[in-house]
């Protein structure tokens, strides 16, 4: 199983007050889950774990949009530096791709996915839609085939979008498929599905912040937030919508 720092469900977090929040946001927020500097350190070490786990094999990290594009630069930076200061390295290219599953602040039962090389061959014709997954554009995920995949995920709550999305990239028949998520909420929705690497596992709040956001605002924050929980560019936070 894989190894993570829990946050309690009765952890208040942080005050405001000893953050620099924007002022903006102030009304919306009510605590700061998870500072800046421990998403950092605790992102330096899911990267030495890849990189001991899947070192001397080419990788292709495949970025989750909108939410992990934050997560995923982070975790990039500081396996590029395992690679130029370690004995063991990993060489690596890039993808992205987008999934959308939610509506405000609900997890709907569509997952739209949209984007990366070849996703049409995911699904064999563009713009199709099956068991109410819709897979739109995209040159060829078919060049997956034989390769190392790490789909890197800003958080996993239900597990049925990454379990989805797993099930069209093994169409493609890739040679292994890694996930690490930055967070893991626990939730009675939960279908079972853990990633293979996890940051944190956070109570059942709606999070903002770190790139996570509400209806693409609160992207800009650092920390993680919670009543709606935020998380922050730089941390994770509760919000109050």
């Amino acid at each position: 199983m894989a190894a993570y720092l829990e946050i309690a469900d009765d952890s208040k977090g942080h005050e405001l007050s000893l953050f620099c929040v924007p002022k903006h946001y102030e009304e919306d927020l009510d605590s700061v889950i998870i500072p800046n500097g421990l998403i950092k350190d605790r992102t330096e070490r899911l990267a030495r774990d890849i990189v001991r786990d899947m070192g001397g094999h080419h990788i292709v990290a495949l970025c989750v949009l909108k939410g992990g594009y934050k997560f995923f630069a982070d975790l990039m930076d500081y396996i590029k530096t395992l690679n130029q200061n370690s004995d063991k390295s990993v060489p690596l290219t890039v993808d992205f791709i987008r999934l959308k599953s939610y509506s405000n602040d609900q997890s709907t039962n569509c997952v739209k996915v949209i984007g990366g090389d070849e996703l049409s061959a995911l699904a064999g014709k563009n713009d199709q839609s099956t068991n109410c997954v819709k897979v739109i554009g995209g040159d060829e995920l078919s060049a997956l085939a034989g390769k190392n995949v790490l789909i890197v995920e800003d958080i996993v709550e239900t597990g049925k979008t990454m379990e989805t999305l797993l099930k069209l990239l093994n169409e493609c028949h890739p040679k292994m498929v890694k996930v690490v998520s930055l967070l893991v909420k626990r939730t009675p929705r939960s279908s079972g599905y853990r990633p293979d690497y996890i940051g944190f596992e956070v109570p059942d709040k709606f999070l903002v912040g770190y790139a996570l956001d509400y209806n693409e605002y609160f992207r800009d924050l650092s920390v993680s937030v919670s009543s709606c929980s935020v998380l922050f560019c730089s941390y994770l936070i509760v919000c109050n919508a």
